[in-house]
């Protein structure tokens, strides 16, 4: 925190430095010399004409309605079964391998031998993963967020809400070689490769409530540390735009 004083009562003070230094008191201020002006960022070139920007993509998965899944109670997502409710996915839209709905014909097939009774404790013989809850859109109630693995390190990320009658509705699909997910806040942040080696990108996605669905808001390359260990064992990402 800076204190900020006025010049005017310091000029006495200052004066009695000259005799305060007489005296042997070797403490008195020193004069760190002037000051730089502060200036802001200076536009060049300003006559020139700029490039045009075309409105921005939102980069998102519009919402989509899950057909082929019962109406949950309360807007409850707790209750609906994640491989159920992918498996429903993929019945309503048959043989997609890009786009939000894209998965590879592997993954698709091992999809569909998911097994059925919940005591099968064997994450390797299905592609959908543990599911996580967290309340994205503000709503006061849980969303259900999917994770499905696909080859080579791939994963597409999923989020679905309950509207209040109780349909389940996809407001995120993304599919990227992941590095890590992760939950901040009311955000789902994703690490990926950024291109450049030692770096990794991070996107958090938000809820966005114009358009009800979850959007790219914020993005960050950041450097990765030279020494790093497995991924479990890094500090956590820091949150684009968020302190």
């Amino acid at each position: 925190m800076r204190l900020h004083v006025s010049a005017r009562p310091l000029l006495p003070f200052l004066a009695l430095v000259p005799l305060l230094a007489g005296c042997g008191d070797t403490g008195g201020l020193v004069s760190a010399g002037s000051t730089p002006t502060a200036s802001g960022p200076v536009h060049l070139w300003p006559d020139r004409r700029g490039a045009s920007v075309p409105p921005a993509d939102p980069g998102g998965a519009p919402p989509e309605y899950v057909k082929g899944i019962p109406p949950v109670r309360n807007q409850d997502v707790h209750a609906v079964d994640p491989v159920a409710l992918v498996q429903a996915e993929l019945r309503a839209h048959p043989d997609t391998e890009v786009g939000a709905d894209g998965m590879p014909a592997r993954t698709v097939a091992a999809i569909q031998e998911c097994p059925k009774d919940e005591d099968v404790k064997e994450p390797e013989a299905c592609p959908v993963l543990k599911p996580y809850y967290r309340d994205l859109t503000g709503n006061g109630k849980d969303e259900l967020i999917v994770g499905i693995e696909f080859p080579d390190k791939m994963m597409s990320v999923r989020v679905y809400t309950a509207d209040p009658d109780g349909r389940l509705n996809r407001i995120m699909a993304t599919t990227e070689t992941v590095i890590t997910v992760e939950l901040a806040g009311r955000d789902v942040i994703l690490r990926v490769p950024s291109g450049n080696r030692g770096y990794e990108l991070i996107t958090a996605w938000s809820w966005d409530e114009r358009q009800l669905t979850m959007l790219p808001t914020r993005e960050q390359i950041v450097r990765v540390p030279g020494n790093q260990g497995p991924p479990g064992s890094r500090e956590p990402a820091p949150v684009p735009g968020r302190p």
